[in-house]
């Protein structure tokens, strides 16, 4: 487990003991690369990938590390997700795929990517499967999904959604939207968890539904499987 640099951004690097089996790039929540986000790429790496996490803020505040459960700490990470370009977010992670792909700093070249992210990294989730080439893509309560669907015909490779009914940030009518225009896509998954909020699969704090988080983290892991063998 080390940081490392792609250009100017610093990345997260957790490598599993043997040759991976595949890469996860793992895109943060607007609290950037905290401890929880750093445990999610540990994770991975024990069960055979490396893991990459970018840090999304690093044009404007490079190296920030936020507590959701820290009422300013959580103010402070809405300023930066009102600062953000998502297009940027996704140009960092082309830049992540062709480093993994190519050799990351000292590590080897790993062929098949995948990508995960969280809140606004489950948005980039989506642009990345609309935009890049990434193998397959995992979105975990997606924001702002509803508003770029326009985009789906260009997804080429897996994509799966999970999607919490109670999340008090994407509402009942964006997620009927989000439905609509994916359930039919031959390329999409989506998962709905009755009664969950955002943050539900956060590896720790108070927004955590262990039982929600479980259930989404197996899938994802089942898909990952799928996908990237």
């Amino acid at each position: 487990m080390s940081m490392t640099k792609i250009g100017d951004m610093n990345v997260y690097v957790a490598a599993p003991a043997n040759a991976p089996k595949a890469a996860i790039l793992v895109v943060p929540e607007i609290f950037g690369l905290n401890e929880g986000i750093r445990r999610k790429c540990d994770g991975w790496a024990a069960k055979g990938y490396l893991a990459v996490a970018i840090d999304i803020f690093w044009r404007f505040a490079p190296g920030v590390e936020l507590n959701p459960d820290i009422e300013a700490e959580l103010n402070e990470a809405f300023g930066y997700f009102q600062q953000y370009n998502p297009d940027d977010g996704v140009l960092d992670i082309e830049a992540t795929i062709k480093a993994i792909r190519h050799g990351l700093g000292d590590y080897a070249p790993v062929a098949r990517v995948g990508l995960v992210g969280y809140c606004l990294g489950g948005r980039l989730a989506y642009m990345a499967a609309t935009r890049t080439d990434v193998d397959c893509a995992v979105g975990y309560y997606g924001v702002m999904i509803d508003t770029m669907l326009s985009e789906s015909h260009a997804i080429a490779n897996p994509l799966m959604l999970h999607i919490p009914t109670a999340d008090h940030f994407v509402g009942p009518e964006a997620q009927a939207a989000i439905h609509a225009g994916l359930d039919a896509h031959p390329k999409v998954t989506l998962h709905d968890y009755e009664g969950l909020d955002h943050g539900f699969a956060a590896e720790m704090g108070n927004r955590r539904n262990a039982a929600g988080a479980q259930l989404a983290d197996g899938r994802t892991e089942a898909f990952f499987a799928q996908h990237l063998s």
